[in-house]
Parts: C-alpha cells; structure tokens; sequence
C-alpha cells in the first residue's frame, strides 16, 4: 500500500460545510467518495490496497449496491476474485433476487465499503448474504469515520484503510 494513500483519499474526499449524512445526522465534515472512486490512479491504489487487507480463505468479493460497486469492481481487476453485489430489496421483476452475481452457499466473502459512518448499510448486506448461506470472512472499508465500531460490536472482523475520528 502506498504510504500517502490514506493521506491522499482524506485530501481527495474531504470536504467542509453543513451536511445531511445517509444516517440523517448532520455533520460539518462529509467525504466524498466518488473523488476518490471516479480518479483511476487513486481507485487502482485503493483497490491495491483492499487486496492487500483481504485474509487467506475469500472466495469472493460482495459490496453493498450503489458506489461501492465501483471500488469492488477494481478489486476483482486487482485479485481476479468473482463479485456480488447486494441490493437494498429485492429487485421486482427478472430473477427478483436481492443479490446479483457470485454469492453461492459456503462462499467465504470480503465484504467492502467506500465510506462507512455507522455501519448499517454493511451490516444490512452482510445479514442478507448470511441469509443466502455465504460466510463474512472480512469487512473492508476504504474510510472509517465510525462504522468500523458497530460492525465489529455485530461481530465482524473490520479492517480500514483510512480511520477518521468522528466528527459532529
């Protein structure tokens, strides 16, 4: 992992002012994540990065559906590992599943997030590949601004390759 990398993802995404986070709470920082998802070196070094993090024993990659499609998307580039992607609900036509693509029964998954506050949103994802019968062998996340701590309270093994201090 580049040693600035963590440096380079707060500089890239951070951001200053008054916002609404997905939680609902207001906060005065925000991080960006697609500053850092759409700029190519940045998203290769980051995928590098999670590639490193991920244990002996994964058999796929699964991310929460929306931005963090992008981030998985590289680290299957990186690792040569199959995907599945969660969705929020179940799609309403087609197949009607809630997981798309590779999430077989006894898969031993890495489970990642762009950027994680409190964790709920992997959380929800995790609970629905365990329903399908994979197994969470690691959560990873590119930021840390708290998520990291409700997850490992749920149980799962948590890695990061930026923690922020939470702010707000």
């Amino acid at each position: 992992m580049p040693e600035d990398l963590a440096e380079r993802l707060i500089a890239a995404s951070e951001l200053q002012g008054d916002f609404v986070l997905s939680s609902g709470r207001r906060s005065s920082v925000y991080f960006d994540k697609f500053r850092f998802l759409t700029d190519p070196e940045l998203l290769k070094d980051t995928a590098e990065a999670v590639a490193t993090l991920l244990p002996e024993g994964i058999s796929r990659l699964a991310a929460p559906e929306g931005a963090a499609t992008l981030l998985v998307a590289a680290v299957a580039l990186e690792t040569g590992l199959p995907i599945a992607v969660v969705r929020k609900e179940p799609k309403a036509y087609g197949t009607m599943s809630q997981i798309e693509g590779q999430a077989p029964p006894g898969a031993e998954l890495a489970l990642i997030e762009d950027v994680s506050t409190t964790g709920h949103q992997v959380h929800a994802a995790a609970k629905v590949l365990e329903e399908a019968g994979c197994r969470i062998g690691i959560v990873v996340l590119a930021i840390d601004r708290g998520g990291a701590k409700h997850l490992r309270d749920a149980g799962y093994w948590v890695k990061s390759i930026v923690e922020v201090e939470p702010r707000d």
